[in-house]
């Protein structure tokens, strides 16, 4: 399974954007989904997760309540709506696919599939 990140960018302080991974196997919509992120000097982090089917997410704490993660099985894609960004979310974004359709798991060794990155910058 390849997945391809896209939609980071430049915002101010208090933008927004959504960001999308889309996943070239059908087989993606049976798959936990998530958004890690790194930024400069620091190690990669989770960022949020969500189930096959969209009923359970998780989410770290800093970005409770302004991102959103969500997935359209359809189109084989999961985004990650980021809104109110402040500059410490600047960061590389990477989205990452498990097999294990149901687990919600914040360590990137639970991920079989990873994305390139997209890097999203906030502008103080």
């Amino acid at each position: 399974v390849q997945l391809q990140a896209s939609g980071g960018g430049l915002v101010q302080t208090g933008g927004s954007l959504r960001l999308s991974c889309a996943a070239s196997a059908r087989i993606f919509s049976s798959y936990a989904a998530s958004w890690f992120r790194q930024a400069p000097g620091k190690e990669r982090e989770f960022v949020a997760v969500i189930t096959w089917d969209g009923s359970s997410t998780k989410y770290e704490n800093s970005v409770r309540g302004r991102f959103t993660i969500s997935r359209d099985n359809a189109k084989n894609t999961v985004y990650l709506q980021m809104n109110r960004l402040k500059p410490e979310d600047t960061a590389v974004y990477y989205c990452a696919a498990g097999t294990k359709g149901y687990l919600l798991s914040v360590d990137a060794q639970g991920y079989n599939y990873w994305g390139q990155g997209t890097e999203v910058t906030v502008s103080s």
